[in-house]
């Protein structure tokens, strides 16, 4: 008796699925590997000797372009 619901697998979806899964397998292999690195503290600025604390940061040269005319 044969059930007429069950598929016959055939060689064409055969080779067909098995290119699909080399295929597949290739394209993992070839990725990049992403890495992930530990976060770093930020490194801490010892104030100046003799006192005076100015620096230019990032702030500051953003505050001076906007004066500019």
């Amino acid at each position: 008796m044969s059930q007429p619901n069950q598929r016959q697998l055939s060689r064409r979806t055969l080779f067909a699925g098995a290119g699909t899964v080399g295929a597949a397998a290739a394209a993992v292999t070839l990725l990049p590997t992403v890495r992930v690195e530990a976060p770093t503290a930020p490194e801490q600025k010892q104030p100046p000797a003799r006192g005076g604390g100015y620096h230019l940061s990032e702030h500051v040269r953003r505050y001076f372009k906007t004066t500019l005319i």
